[in-house]
């Protein structure tokens, strides 16, 4: 059993990037990874490989993409053969590959806004353009919920060479269903677009919800698909950076991993021991826990806004943990990133960088302890109360 109400020194006695960029007063809950200590199985498989003390060479073995194709088939049902399986230094850089054989300068990156930053970066780093097919933005209440447009979409896949899905969606923590999955995968198709699935998320579950890969819908829509996975999120291992692109047609798997070796992206032994840990089932059990009690944070988070910032609206995430909170009726004046850092020493993420429907917005991350969950709820809370 875990507590997760326990949460390590994150500030003072490791790098960790979400502690350090801030001041010390700052509370930070912005940078996606969570503030608990990854499952035992995976530090006792850690602390053995240190033990033995000789840190040479490793490359994905055999066994390791066995384990990723039975992780797919105990899931969803899913039969993937092993040499389908690519490992990649994680799911940025897989997509920035998948988009190097897949666009040019006329035919670019779709993507649905707003959407994960580094989704933002591809057409940076590749040198394409992006694409955008907004969501309709739905409210009730002061809950919020964004559905495709699909008129949009279906105007905007004519010009790509690739489509980037997220789904689970960063940062509204859609589950897509699977009418819309087939609706965009027939666009995609008919339009001689390759779908790429950032799937990370996928296990992350909520609600007892179930999840689908896009490429399990059908043969046709796998041969036209590259599935993006990593432990990463899950576990969180994602400092170990270790992922898998899951590709069935053999001809597009080739050109994937010939760019990906041209490009010498390898992945230290560390990922691939923590990968092969995770994805054999030995942490399952940790992982419901986690589930149980992100949603349990998760249920605070809209409980609290609803009753104490009755003016601000969010996502109640159906997967993830992260929550996307909508400021654009309250009296904040500019970025509520920049009025809640300065104002109430908590540190979001500027919704900006979602795109632009992300202005007046910020991307909250509930994946710590539900005692600095209602501790930066609290600031937040005070700040608005002041104004």
């Amino acid at each position: 059993m875990t507590d997760f109400n326990i949460v390590p020194n994150r500030r003072n006695l490791s790098n960790s990037n979400k502690w350090i960029k801030y001041s010390k007063n700052v509370l930070p809950m912005w940078l996606a990874d969570m503030d608990f200590q990854s499952p035992a199985p995976i530090l006792k498989t850690l602390h053995k490989a240190v033990e033995h003390g000789v840190m040479g060479y490793e490359f994905p073995t055999p066994a390791l993409k066995q384990t990723v194709a039975a992780r797919m088939d105990k899931l969803y049902g899913w039969k993937v053969r092993p040499e389908m399986v690519t490992a990649v230094t994680g799911i940025v850089s897989g997509l920035s590959v998948a988009a190097r054989i897949a666009c040019t300068p006329k035919r670019g990156v779709l993507v649905q806004t707003p959407v994960y930053n580094e989704f933002h970066e591809v057409k940076n780093n590749i040198g394409v353009p992006q694409l955008n097919a907004p969501f309709v933005k739905k409210v009730n209440g002061n809950i919020l919920s964004y559905e495709i447009d699909w008129d949009i979409f279906e105007k905007q896949v004519k010009k790509a060479g690739m489509f980037l899905l997220c789904n689970p969606h960063n940062p509204l923590g859609i589950i897509f269903s699977r009418n819309d999955l087939l609706r965009m995968a027939e666009l995609c198709i008919r339009n001689n677009v390759l779908i790429v699935s950032d799937e990370i998320h996928s296990e992350l579950l909520l609600d007892g919800n179930k999840f689908t890969p896009m490429a399990q819908l059908s043969a046709e829509i796998a041969k036209n698909t590259i599935t993006l996975i990593a432990p990463s999120k899950t576990f969180n291992v994602p400092g170990l950076f270790c992922g898998f692109a899951i590709i069935t047609d053999k001809e597009l798997h080739e050109r994937y991993e010939r760019e990906v070796s041209r490009l010498s992206l390898h992945v230290g032994s560390m990922g691939l021991l923590a990968a092969q840990t995770a994805f054999s089932g030995n942490c399952d059990g940790w992982l419901i826990e986690l589930r149980r009690y992100l949603k349990g944070n998760r249920d605070f988070l809209v409980e609290y806004v609803t009753e104490h910032m009755p003016e601000v609206r969010l996502t109640i995430p159906a997967a993830t943990y992260l929550s996307w909170l909508d400021f654009t009726q309250t009296k904040i004046e500019g970025s509520p990133f920049e009025f809640f850092l300065k104002n109430a020493n908590v540190a979001a993420s500027e919704g900006r960088i979602f795109g632009r429907e992300g202005e007046g917005h910020i991307r909250l991350n509930f994946g710590t302890s539900h005692k600095l969950l209602e501790q930066g709820l609290e600031r937040m809370r005070k700040a608005l109360k002041k104004i």
